[in-house]
């Protein structure tokens, strides 16, 4: 399930929970918050970085002892396994 975050629209009528901003973890056919949970402010939700992941050297490394290979395309319909 994605994690959405939310921010005060208001930094004087709201409370410490929601005027730094707060995460939530919903799912995405979940209506998004208006409210803050604490106090009733009104609440945006606002846009955050994606989370990419682990490197991809690491993700190799980890399929590879998943024991899965890499392939190499040669040419129309070959390929060669990469160690």
């Amino acid at each position: 399930m994605p994690i959405y975050e939310y921010q005060a629209k208001s930094k004087k009528k709201s409370c410490e929970h929601c005027k730094n901003g707060f995460d939530v973890i919903q799912r995405i056919a979940d209506p998004h918050l208006d409210k803050c949970p604490e106090c009733s402010a009104p609440v945006a939700r606002i846009i955050s970085a994606p989370s990419v992941g682990a490197s991809q050297a690491s993700f190799d490394d980890r399929a590879k002892s998943s024991g899965f290979h890499k392939f190499k395309k040669l040419g129309k319909g070959e390929y060669e396994r990469q160690y």
